[in-house]
């Protein structure tokens, strides 16, 4: 059974499971809604327990965004696993401040450097640990004497490519495996790649459902890839409004377009660093171009540069100029093309899936 907001019944009762509907709600505070924090994790945690216990599941597995479902599978008794799907988020010494953008440091003075963060951080955690707890006796738990309290220390799913998590000095956290990308799109059928010379490379635009509304990104791609010996696929993400945009005769511009069918087919994909993007790019083996827009693709851009398999762009500089030269660069570095190829290698030998489905089986069996 799956327990999440209605507009994703249809997909899920596709899929042959069930569907239950999860209570929707602002997660931050706003003038309209001023909830104090974690209050409306409350809320929801105790509508989640009702449905848990109705079903009395063997395991509860929730987001790492989506605390309730956790804290109603520990009021009720039942083991309960955390999905983290992208990169891990917690940090350790010498790692730089998630989301940001920045590398993992190469020198002991850089360490050090980060390092200095880690006070303010500590205070961060030990704050959301304190609000955690009061809401936890609210609900009749008891307190936590550790911080990230919404992550799972029997089991950790992390979704994404081993490759691109930094190696921890001390090793893994508690119960966390990298099981490796976790993928699922809504069903789409094929679309034809642009016309052209058939020997010219292949490179997609795909940007975010989120985020660059404005299209920065799309109309920099379309510009500054028109002159180029390149074949390229872009699209709108279902936004409508083309206003403007001008479609050189070498790409072709679409509403919407599947990944999985796609990108097999593709050589370079232009993207904004979204987890889900990133992770099909590379399991097709394409090199990435990666233009950040905000959060956690500032991050996903790091590790993807870290790892050697694409091309970082800071936002500053995605311009027609600077994606024809990045995307030039992508089709030139055989370094780039090779790493890409060994993360699509590595994604074909292992199945993240069945690794993450053995593993709850487990939690299970203890």
């Amino acid at each position: 059974m799956v327990e999440t907001w209605t507009r994703w019944q249809e997909d899920i009762e596709r899929e042959g499971m069930r569907f239950a509907p999860a209570p929707e709600y602002h997660v931050f505070p706003t003038q309209e809604r001023p909830l104090k924090p974690y209050e409306a994790v409350r809320r929801a945690a105790s509508v989640t327990r009702e449905l848990v216990r109705a079903e009395r599941p063997d395991v509860v597995v929730s987001d790492i965004l989506t605390l309730a479902p956790a804290l109603a599978a520990e009021l009720e008794g039942v083991p309960w696993a955390t999905l983290i799907p992208h990169v891990d988020p917690r940090g350790a010494p010498g790692f730089p401040v998630y989301s940001i953008g920045a590398r993992l440091p190469r020198t002991a003075v850089g360490r050090r450097l980060w390092g200095a963060f880690d006070p303010l951080l500590a205070r961060g955690l030990e704050l959301g640990r304190s609000e955690l707890n009061e809401t936890r006796a609210r609900l009749g738990l008891p307190p936590l004497d550790h911080v990230h309290g919404g992550i799972s220390r029997a089991l950790a799913l992390v979704g994404t490519f081993p490759q691109l998590e930094y190696p921890r000095p001390d090793g893994p956290e508690p119960g966390t495996h990298i099981v490796g990308p976790l993928q699922w799109e809504p069903p789409f059928g094929d679309v034809a790649l642009p016309d052209g010379d058939p020997s010219w490379p292949v490179v997609l635009v795909a940007p975010s459902t989120a985020q660059d509304l404005e299209g920065r990104m799309l109309r920099a791609a379309l510009a500054g890839l028109a002159d180029l010996p390149v074949r390229v696929l872009a699209s709108t993400n279902k936004r409508g409004e083309t206003g403007g945009l001008t479609v050189p005769p070498n790409a072709r511009l679409v509403d919407w377009v599947s990944y999985s069918r796609t990108m097999p087919h593709c050589d370079v994909v232009v993207c904004h660093a979204g987890h889900g993007t990133l992770m099909r790019a590379l399991t097709s083996g394409c090199t990435v171009v990666a233009c950040p827009a905000a959060g956690d693709m500032n991050e996903n851009a790091a590790r993807l540069d870290w790892s050697g398999a694409g091309i970082r762009l800071p936002r500053r500089l995605i311009s027609p100029r600077g994606l024809r030269l990045a995307v030039q660069r992508a089709l030139a570095d055989d370094r780039l093309r090779a790493r890409s190829r060994e993360l699509a290698a590595w994604a074909a030998a292992h199945d993240p899936a069945d690794r993450a489905a053995e593993l709850v089986e487990q939690l299970h069996a203890l």
